[in-house]
């Protein structure tokens, strides 16, 4: 479907406020042009680049995207190299652009574990963009959801024990501000390009009430057009969070 005939369609009172994307398929599509898998991280930055641009003009909320999870560091060295590399290079050339257009830089996961370099520059980047009010770009960044859940249960032991927390006041929305994420709305569309139909431990708490769109499209070449599709198949579906649309159930 054409991007001007798709774009027609979107209900622009009903768009998700919080899209989060797993970057998915790169290595894939290198292989699949003869190229080097690290040519499909760096092919893969340029389409986040466009969906980050149309996210803003949209006036999405918040656009959290999957950018290397804690299990990426089994991949073979060469790769993990080259895509920290990348991960340096964006945070330096995009922040400009970034915040010329108000977006504001979040980054989500253990990311103060990475190497320094990158550190520095990531913090750089947050605290040039704090007070941005567009766009909420979620870098999330050696992640895993299972080890976040993990981190969650411990710091709220250590609250119980010092004191600072009953146990009996515990419920989903303590639980909540103890999240990576919790000044964050839950995704309301979760995107995942490359035809893999998982979640692959990406924000599980996050995601319970999610609307999840699939697409075979290599993330390399995700394109607006994809994005536009993705809202509007979100926008035909009905959200009852476990109820009913009504009392005949209808």
């Amino acid at each position: 479907m054409a991007i001007k005939n798709i774009t027609q369609k979107i209900d622009m009172e009903n768009l998700p406020r919080h899209i989060a994307i797993i970057m998915d398929g790169n290595g894939r599509w290198a292989k699949s042009k003869g190229l080097p898998r690290f040519a499909g991280h760096w092919a893969g930055a340029e389409a986040l680049r466009d969906i980050v641009s149309n996210c803003s003009k949209l006036n999405i909320q918040v656009l959290s995207v999957f950018a290397f999870s804690s299990e990426n560091w089994k991949r073979p060295v060469q790769e993990v190299d080259s895509i920290l590399n990348l991960l340096l290079y964006y945070f330096k050339k995009e922040v400009d652009s970034l915040h010329k257009n108000n977006i504001k830089i979040v980054v989500t996961g253990d990311w103060e574990a990475l190497p320094k370099r990158i550190v520095c520059e990531i913090k750089k980047c947050i605290q040039r963009t704090r007070n941005n009010s567009g766009l909420v770009l979620n870098i999330v960044l050696n992640y895993g959801a299972r080890k976040e859940l993990s981190r969650v249960c411990i710091d709220i032991c250590k609250d119980v024990i010092e004191g600072k927390l009953k146990v009996h006041n515990i419920d989903e929305d303590i639980f909540r501000k103890y999240l990576s994420t919790k000044d964050l709305s839950d995704p309301d569309l979760l995107i995942r390009p490359s035809g893999e139909l998982r979640i692959s431990n990406f924000l599980l708490w996050q995601i319970a009430y999610t609307e999840l769109w699939f697409t075979e499209v290599y993330w390399p070449d995700f394109k607006p057009k994809d994005l536009l599709q993705a809202i509007y198949e979100f926008q035909q579906r009905e959200r009852r969070y476990g109820g009913l649309k009504n009392k005949a159930g209808e």
